[in-house]
């Protein structure tokens, strides 16, 4: 288990909710432009990180609302920023903003989904966006943005429940595309999938369990594929799934959770992949996002589905 030390033993809370919130008020950085394309899933990154610390009031959700509706594309989509074409990514990304801010009533809720429609292919698939790339995560993506957004049978969810339940493999785990290598991230996207159509029986759970149980490394934490090494962001990927399997009692969970508060940046605020690295809001979310699971540090509840805190998806789901 990882030695952590004094100053890192505590979630630092206030310090986190500093670097989320100076993180988006710093617009003339390196970083800040560096990450254009992918904006739209950073806002909702440290807009949900917000949430689950207590913090959300230090955010300004109406400028947040604007800037995302800013970013959708007369066919519906969503981009990752401004001047990005719409992907799918981002549109769910966008959605998880707007429930967030209360302002899913700012779209056309019809429009958001006919694009969505439109990206699914005839054997249940769904493509990021025009060019046509097939992943497992699109698919997640679709599925998940019909449900908050009411519209859940606009799509095939039975073909795109197939065709995810086509992405296991003899492991346990799942790749992006039938027979492509199991990794933690796919696994995330499809268990989830698969629970948003009510389709888990269509997996084998026990071995998919077993698979990311074998993601813990020595040091406490979990990484995403076998002989990698062990990073901040599996502690949602393996963990959301192994929570909506109801196995997160197969895991160190203290062992997991002294991994991520020591990479924590006690002097910025913030939460690397591992201990002194460079924090970002990538893996600030993600440690803050597991610790939550685990029902650590006095966090709000997250949704293992739909990476949402769980106040969000019951007034929108009644779950």
């Amino acid at each position: 288990m990882t030695r952590v030390p004094e100053s890192r033993r505590e979630l630092l809370i206030d310090k986190h909710a500093d670097y989320i919130y100076n993180y988006g008020q710093t617009k003339d950085s390196f970083e800040f432009y560096a990450t254009e394309h992918f904006r739209m899933s950073g806002v909702y990154w440290g807009l949900t990180a917000m949430h689950l610390l207590g913090k959300q009031h230090m955010m300004d959700t109406a400028a947040i609302t604007d800037w995302v509706l800013s970013c959708q594309h007369a066919n519906g989509g969503f981009g990752g920023s401004e001047r990005h074409d719409p992907h799918l990514l981002y549109t769910l990304s966008a959605v998880q903003i707007l429930a967030l801010c209360g302002a899913l009533n700012r779209i056309n809720k019809e429009q958001v989904t006919q694009y969505v429609r439109s990206l699914q292919q005839p054997d249940g698939s769904f493509a990021g966006d025009d060019w046509g790339e097939i992943d497992t995560r699109f698919s997640y993506c679709a599925l998940s943005c019909c449900k908050l957004l009411g519209q859940a049978q606009a799509i095939d969810v039975k073909a795109a429940a197939s065709y995810v339940a086509s992405c296991q493999n003899i492991d346990g785990g799942f790749g992006c595309t039938p027979g492509n290598e199991s990794h933690a991230g796919q696994v995330f996207t499809c268990v989830a999938a698969l629970a948003i159509a009510d389709s888990l029986h269509l997996l084998d759970k026990d071995l998919t369990s077993w698979w990311l149980c074998e993601r813990q490394t020595e040091s406490g934490g979990l990484n995403g594929r076998p002989e990698k090494l062990q990073d901040v962001c599996y502690s949602w990927w393996c963990l959301s799934a192994l929570s909506i399997l109801g196995r997160l009692s197969w895991i160190d969970q203290e062992a997991l959770a002294c991994f991520i508060l020591n990479c924590q940046d006690e002097n910025r605020g913030g939460i690397s992949d591992r201990p002194e690295d460079m924090v970002d809001v990538f893996h600030t979310f993600f440690g803050i996002a597991g610790l939550s699971l685990m029902g650590r540090c006095n966090l709000e509840a997250i949704d293992p589905v739909y990476a949402l805190p769980e106040t969000t998806t019951r007034q929108l789901l009644g779950k």
